[in-house]
């Protein structure tokens, strides 16, 4: 479904290379150091950077010179972009019109996404009026609305306590699975890609290093980078 075509990308003194497949209708998390280029990958997918050489290519087609509006993609941020004046359902419609004029069809499919999401009842309120975690569940019935093939997730759910973390975890998983989506996350918590990702990818200094099935990725021992950023999580996390 994804597939970065040897794509070369600097930021300051770093020069990133990718040369990889995400794998089709699967979850992949990216895990790996600060610094080293995660969120910047996830920038080259949705298209808010532009390679300096190489190809973006998603379902087979060449997206490199494509805006975001226009690549098959949706993406949810650590800071979930909500419009503070404007309610829930606004905040979810806005992902399909943006004048939020739409027609009923369209007003079924934003208020079905947020009951998926558990804020059916709560969808005039303000985001000043919920929790940061309804927040987030916001961000999430927007991506279902888009109806898009690709979902990306940027530490989505970083600033969430562990049990909250978890069901929003889980209620991306079940999306995923429903919907036949193909999700990459980057993540700095191993946790997350254990309780939700079925591969892993291991990133370091601008490239990764390894793509493997989740479990297979975390019972490495060839990856001296893996094994240091782990550190004495191995020993207590598996």
């Amino acid at each position: 479904m994804i597939r970065l075509d040897d794509v070369t990308f600097r930021y300051e003194d770093l020069q990133m290379r990718f040369d990889v497949d995400f794998p089709s209708v699967s979850f992949t998390a990216v895990i790996g150091p600060s610094g080293g280029g995660k969120s910047t990958l996830l920038n080259l997918i949705a298209g808010f950077e532009a390679p300096e050489q190489g190809r973006v290519l998603i379902a087979g087609a060449d997206v490199t010179a494509l805006p975001p509006d226009r690549r098959p993609v949706s993406m949810i941020f650590q800071d979930n972009n909500v419009f503070a004046h404007l309610d829930l359902w606004q905040n979810v419609a806005i992902g399909i019109a943006p004048s939020l004029k739409l027609d009923a069809g369209q007003r079924k499919r934003v208020d079905a996404a947020l009951a998926g999401v558990g804020l059916g009842a709560l969808m005039r309120r303000k985001p000043g009026e919920v929790s940061g975690g309804e927040r987030q569940r916001v961000a999430v019935a927007r991506a279902l609305v888009r109806d898009r093939p690709v979902l990306l997730l940027d530490e989505p759910f970083a600033a969430l306590g562990p049990a909250l973390r978890r069901d929003m975890l889980d209620l991306v998983k079940s999306m995923q699975q429903a919907r036949g989506l193909t999700v990459v996350m980057v993540t700095h918590q191993p946790e997350d890609a254990l309780a939700a990702a079925s591969h892993t990818a291991y990133l370091e200094n601008g490239r990764i290093l390894a793509l493997r099935s989740t479990a297979e990725l975390f019972a490495a021992r060839d990856l001296p980078g893996l094994e240091a950023y782990l550190g004495d999580w191995r020993s207590t996390g598996l």
